[in-house]
């Protein structure tokens, strides 16, 4: 049992939570202008790890054809038989059912927007298969994020957590093409449609840059719509900071560029969280 745990762990990359779970908090924090609650923090807990399982289950289970043929994702446990499709399905569709009864626990709106966000997480390993734009969908599904905190406390919808959220979706894109660039061959054998594939490392990291650039406005909209105070805008300079380094490491050296995906981009999440906590405090 114990390996097959440890199996699924490395199946859906349970730490690249990381990614998404600050900006749930954040969402939360603002909206609540302090703390949420003990419940409402196990919720949006559930509801982030069970939204992100179902989306690497059903991409792990659609893509084991690919996966199979790329160097770098042939020892998955999808694809070395360690875990087989069943096993897969499964796992998937428990996390989904998983997540919209936790909706349900959180309140009517999160409830009515759970098969919807489902969708749209599921959505990203078939537009890679016929559209460049899967970069986007990636973004999209964890910048549903801090929409999703933001129902969580307030039952609405503010204009504040959509720009924080375009922010995290130009976020996550920025840095998905910067990680795209490892497979760039192996998209132009298969006939994948990923930007690097399509327009080359060189305007991959142009539109990397254009992206991240996109993602330090919209957060700076954040703060402003929000009425956040001085924490809030070193922030953002902190953050511009670590995506700029983020760039200069991948520029050098392609062979860092799991240190640039991972490192970097898993402390700016928390570094973000440290101190709009520390605002509102």
């Amino acid at each position: 049992m114990l390996k097959l745990l440890n199996d699924f762990n490395e199946l859906v990359m349970f730490k690249h939570s990381i990614f998404s779970l600050p900006f749930i908090f954040i969402a939360m924090i603002v909206a609540a202008s302090g703390w949420f609650g003990w419940s409402l923090l196990l919720l949006g807990t559930l509801a982030a790890l069970t939204a992100r399982n179902f989306a690497m289950g059903f991409n792990r289970y659609l893509d084991r054809d690919i996966d199979a043929l790329n160097p770098r994702t042939i020892n998955r446990p999808s694809v070395d038989g360690r875990i087989n499709p069943n096993q897969i399905l499964i796992f998937t569709l428990a996390n989904g059912f998983g997540f919209i009864v936790v909706a349900y626990f959180v309140n009517t709106l999160a409830l009515y927007l759970s098969l919807p966000i489902l969708l749209i997480v599921g959505s990203y390993s078939y537009f890679k298969r016929f559209s460049a734009l899967a970069h986007i969908i990636l973004g999209v599904s964890l910048g549903l994020a801090p929409i999703a905190g933001v129902v969580a406390v307030s039952e609405t919808i503010t204009l504040w957590s959509i720009f924080l959220a375009i922010g995290v979706l130009f976020w996550v894109a920025g840095f998905d093409l910067l990680y795209s660039l490892q497979d760039i061959e192996v998209d132009k054998k298969l006939g994948l449609h990923s930007i690097p594939s399509k327009y080359g490392a060189k305007k991959t990291m142009l539109f990397s840059k254009v992206m991240h650039s996109f993602t330090i406005i919209f957060w700076l909209l954040f703060v402003v719509q929000a009425n956040l105070g001085l924490f809030a805008y070193i922030a953002i300079i902190v953050s511009a900071v670590m995506l700029t380094y983020e760039h200069i490491i991948v520029n050098r050296d392609f062979s860092k560029i799991d240190k640039a995906f991972f490192t970097i981009n898993g402390y700016l999440g928390i570094v973000f969280l440290i101190l709009i906590i520390t605002e509102t405090l």
